[in-house]
């Protein structure tokens, strides 16, 4: 491929990252395969169609796919770019180990098609030295190729490391907007990169090496972990004290320099509540700050149960609505989502008196299974059920009208009803209605 000329490019992996990234490289008019695990997946894209819930996502997908310029499969084929896009999850095991068994895997797949001249970009969040793990093992399975860091000369394959930085509902526009790090193995590998991006993105590329870039990412999120376990800390705190803590949040964000963010039941999504591990992974003996944040938040979850658990207490007969599943108001994502697991944890304690709002779901997750914990809509919600448990700030929730719930017993965890009246029961019973 000459430098004028636009490559043939592969993704690998089309979750809630990879298909929107597909996608708007396809609509730059690169002709691009979408490689996923999932028959499903596949189908549902060849005909235009999308697995995920995303602003506009529908549109383009169905748009690119009928100008040919994306098509999904299940197996890899030769291509001038690869994008790996796959989850990076941690294992449950206490020690939190990251697992990129799946970045591993799909190297694998792209070593057995790379060709002298080829781009491989590592997006998915990774711990430090990942993209390097990555280029071994290409090294290993590819030995006729010289790699980048392993070689004399100018290499024969590209590598380098460049993590997205998207808000979900508004992917689409963060994709070609933002910011990017673009980390290469070398100096070399990163202009390249940087070319390839720069067909489909307006903001700035910035390049450096693999493993700052990798490090950059997590340290993005763990910053906004850190953050976020002060405002959860502080909503306990007011809780213990009898404070509304939307008002003290208010009030002290009236000061020049603070912006303390708004608590929720804990901190979920595949980013946020996963990332910081990986730095604590790699530096143990040196993160307690890191550490104490994501024990800050993780135990949110457990005082939010606490607290519902008292307020359905004090109303021994009355049928509990859980509103929301999402990790985040208005998407289909319930990946480590706190809401997910208090809803759950309530429902397999309460069992049929039990019922999830989750506009986002056709059905209830697995764990709910046996429990006898129903998917029922707003508006049955308010007519059928006299306890409200506010977990996600859908704006669905938000539109209900103090008309429609004062009468209501409310625990809202996202502040998003300020206007509702305490209830007298659920206040003797700690169930605070303002409590974050």
């Amino acid at each position: 491929m000459r430098g004028s000329e636009l490559p043939e490019v592969c993704v690998v992996g089309l979750g809630y990252i990879g298909l929107p990234t597909a996608a708007v490289i396809a609509r730059a008019g690169m002709n691009v395969l979408g490689l996923d695990v999932s028959e499903r997946v596949v189908e549902t894209i060849n005909r235009g169609a999308i697995h995920i819930e995303e602003v506009d996502l529908d549109g383009l997908v169905h748009g690119v796919v009928q100008r040919g310029l994306l098509r999904a499969a299940t197996r890899i084929a030769p291509a001038d770019v690869f994008v790996i896009a796959v989850p990076t999850p941690f294992a449950k095991d206490g020690r939190h180990t990251p697992d990129v068994s799946y970045v591993l895997s799909a190297a694998a797949d792209v070593a057995g098609v790379l060709k002298a001249g080829d781009t491989v970009i590592l997006e998915s969040t990774s711990p430090v030295g990942t993209t390097e793990r990555l280029r071994d093992l290409i090294a290993q399975q590819r030995p006729d190729l010289r790699l980048p860091g392993l070689c004399e000369g100018t290499p024969d394959v590209a590598i380098a490391y460049c993590p997205e930085r998207v808000l979900p509902g508004r992917i689409l526009e963060e994709l070609t907007n933002n910011d990017r790090s673009i980390g290469g193995i070398t100096p070399r590998c990163a202009r390249k990169a940087l070319a390839f991006y720069k067909r489909f993105v307006r903001g700035t590329c910035v390049t450096t090496d693999a493993r700052s870039a990798e490090m950059t990412k997590l340290v993005e999120n763990a910053y906004r972990d850190v953050n976020i376990a002060f405002a959860n800390e502080l909503s306990i705190v007011a809780d213990a004290m009898g404070l509304d803590v939307w008002e003290v949040i208010r009030l002290a964000n009236r000061h020049p320099r603070v912006n303390i963010l708004q608590p929720g039941p804990g901190v979920g999504g595949h980013c946020i509540a996963v990332d910081p591990w990986f730095i604590v992974h790699g530096a143990p003996e040196e993160t307690p700050l890191i550490r104490t944040a994501r024990g800050v938040n993780d135990a949110k979850m457990h005082h939010v149960i606490a607290r519902a658990t008292a307020l359905i207490e004090s109303h021994p007969q009355a049928k509990v609505a859980c509103l929301g599943l999402a990790f985040k108001a208005n998407i289909d994502d319930f990946r480590e989502s706190p809401a997910r697991f208090a809803a759950a944890t309530l429902a397999r304690r309460y069992g049929s008196r039990i019922h999830v709002v989750e506009p986002y779901a056709a059905e209830l997750p697995i764990e709910f299974t046996d429990t006898g914990a129903q998917l029922i809509d707003i508006d049955t919600a308010l007519e059928e059920c006299d306890v409200l448990i506010v977990l996600v700030d859908h704006d669905v929730f938000k539109s209900v009208p103090l008309a429609e719930r004062e009468a209501k017993a409310v625990y809202d965890t996202r502040g998003i009803w300020p206007d509702q009246p305490a209830d007298k029961s659920a206040v003797e019973a700690g169930g605070l209605r303002k409590a974050g």
